[in-house]
């Protein structure tokens, strides 16, 4: 009689097995699975949230033992997110990675009222201005929760936005009251990821949190910056060559045009470059008639005049530095000289 009403109890009822195969087709069939809290989360809410995701993702509930041992029997790592199985949860399936489940789910939150006794997930704050209430008793009740509010222009006013209750802290009956009446949602509900499984990763929550525009420019900028070392260092590879090409064919030509090297490349720049300083030299004669017609009246930019003289202050400095350098060895050149005269007359 107990061994048959042993055996009576082992038999896992017919629809409990259709339940965790259900689920094990669910876990199969998709690339990344997590479980999500669902506590809290009206189920108007929950409606339109798996609506929010179909097509991209798949959620099911069902009990915790079903969905452990759904987990338990597909194995191959999936077992570590059992731990995560309290209270109310789901599973959520999705070919997506972690990072774009995690975006999603977020996305998907809406705002929501809190009620007496719950904890603020925040900062609850009741902004500045016109509350659209008659005046009245109600005056007393925002003042009362610690609002900055008065009557004025024949309406409640909120002079000020005003923290009423602060994160971490247990919402009064009064807030909750007041909150209501102003149509204040403080907190969000949704289906928060307590752990997602996908490729032998087993990710928390505050591994997917990125900021994936954040990201995307701190990969930007690293990619720049090793373009720049690339081509300050002169050490070439298949993205910097282009570039390190282009820049010494223009460094050469730079190079070309202002030692005036003739070369069938250079010509059209150094006839331009000889015919803008001829301008430039024409536009600082006063006297048209110690000119020739074609440059009677010629306009320049000022900055190719700047350019220009430029140039000669160039010149001049190279020919002073060079004189300088010639007077000094001429110098020398007599003290030597001095010297020898005087070691030879005996000084």
């Amino acid at each position: 009689m107990s061994a048959e009403t042993e055996r009576t109890t082992d038999k896992v009822p017919e629809w409990k097995q259709e339940e965790v195969d259900a689920l094990v087709d669910l876990i199969e069939s998709y690339d990344s699975i997590g479980v999500v809290n669902v506590a809290g989360i009206p189920s108007r809410q929950l409606q339109d949230m798996r609506r929010a995701l179909h097509g991209s993702a798949e959620l099911r509930m069902s009990r915790n033992t079903l969905l452990v041992r759904a987990l338990d029997e597909v194995d191959s790592g999936l077992e570590d997110l059992t731990e995560y199985v309290s209270n109310q949860v789901g599973l959520v399936g999705t070919n997506d990675n972690p990072f774009g489940l995690f975006k999603q789910l977020e996305a998907s939150k809406t705002p929501a009222p809190i009620n007496a006794g719950e904890v603020a997930p925040n900062d609850i704050v009741i902004p500045e201005g016109d509350t659209g209430v008659d005046p009245g008793p109600f005056v007393g009740e925002l003042q009362q929760i610690g609002a900055d509010a008065r009557i004025q222009e024949g309406s409640i006013q909120v002079l000020s936005d005003s923290v009423v209750v602060e994160e971490g802290e247990v919402v009064s009956d009064d807030v909750a009251n007041v909150l209501s009446e102003l149509g204040i949602e403080p907190k969000e509900v949704g289906l928060d990821l307590r752990a997602v499984y996908s490729e032998g990763v087993l990710f928390m929550p505050d591994e997917l949190a990125i900021d994936v525009d954040e990201y995307r420019a701190d990969i930007q900028s690293a990619a720049a910056a090793a373009r720049n070392l690339s081509i300050n260092a002169e050490y070439p590879t298949a993205q910097t060559a282009p570039t390190m090409l282009a820049k010494a064919a223009g460094e050469a030509k730079s190079l070309g045009i202002h030692a005036a090297v003739e070369s069938p490349e250079l010509a059209d720049d150094l006839v331009a470059k000889a015919d803008a300083q001829v301008r430039a030299l024409a536009a600082q004669i006063d006297d048209d008639e110690a000119l020739p017609e074609e440059l009677r009246g010629v306009e320049v930019e000022q900055s190719t005049v700047e350019e220009t003289e430029d140039e000669d202050e160039d010149e001049q400095a190279t020919e002073e530095a060079e004189s300088e350098e010639g007077d000094s060895s001429e110098d020398e050149d007599d003290e030597s000289g001095a010297e020898g005269l005087g070691n030879m007359f005996g000084d």
